[in-house]
């Protein structure tokens, strides 16, 4: 039977990732496939025992809500849940044993690894499993001050201590600081889920504006920013960078190079 690897979430139906997954495994002409699946949060648990005993089943990328939740259904060596504390990908391992890992820390930070943000302050919208990750890349980055925007101001407080972070949590109605950094972190302006409603005009010219949101790929947030001609960075950018990393390690190999602009025309269309 062909091996396989999936993206789980709940909703599932938006993820982009089966292009991705599978634009490589054409490329690469690795007789494998690739699949949406989606979970709800019950049903979790089942789902990693069933694909523990299918030995074709090579791993799983993870999206909302089960970042964190997965954690208590695989094997974490790497210690990931005090690290990040939450993932987004679980493959098999030589020894046929369930890893946790998370790769959108990589995949988040490579677009940005040549803007000097070290010393600088840098707003992060949300407080989930996708926060986690873009927090612990900005402490490695040695970022000056982080301004998280969220509504439940003690779990995100909590999250600045978690990675050593110095910054303050303001809610959505306050107005931003001047910052060289926003990254969207949230759900909030993909499709089915809440618009995004922030007012862009305290950050300075030179800042970057980054939406992890990819459904859709032009999200009024990215609009407002190119409307001030901000610098910015949609979500395509950080999903083909965690799934490059993901990819490797479901199927053993590297993904292509080559077809970059094929691919991100596959994923515009």
């Amino acid at each position: 039977m062909t091996i396989y690897a999936e993206v789980i979430g709940h909703p599932i139906s938006h993820s982009k990732s089966p292009l991705i997954h599978g634009h490589w495994l054409r490329l690469l002409g690795i007789s494998g496939a690739y699949r949406a699946h989606e979970v709800l949060p019950e049903n979790l648990e089942q789902y990693f025992a069933t694909r523990a005993a299918d030995a074709n089943w090579r791993g799983c990328n993870i999206t909302i809500p089960h970042k964190i939740a997965a954690l208590d259904f695989v094997n974490d060596p790497g210690d990931v849940r005090t690290s990040i504390g939450a993932i987004n990908t679980v493959f098999r391992n030589e020894s046929g044993a369930l890893v946790a890992t998370n790769t959108d820390a990589g995949g988040f930070y490579g677009p940005i690894a040549d803007v000097p943000i070290a010393g600088e302050t840098a707003i992060v919208i949300g407080a989930g499993g996708a926060a986690r990750a873009v927090l612990f890349a900005l402490a490695q980055a040695d970022v000056g001050e982080v301004v998280l925007v969220a509504r439940n101001a003690l779990k995100a407080a909590g999250l600045l201590a978690h990675f050593g972070l110095k910054g303050k949590v303001i809610g959505f109605d306050a107005r931003l600081p001047d910052a060289a950094l926003l990254v969207n972190a949230s759900p909030l302006g993909m499709v089915g889920q809440e618009a995004l409603d922030i007012d862009l005009s305290p950050l300075p010219e030179h800042a970057l504006v980054y939406d992890l949101v990819y459904a859709p790929i032009e999200t009024p947030l990215l609009k407002a920013a190119r409307a001030r001609d901000l610098e910015t960075v949609d979500g395509l950018e950080m999903l083909v960078g965690q799934a490059a990393i993901a990819f490797e390690l479901f199927f053993g190999v590297a993904p292509p190079e080559e077809g970059e602009d094929e691919l991100r025309a596959l994923l515009l269309k």
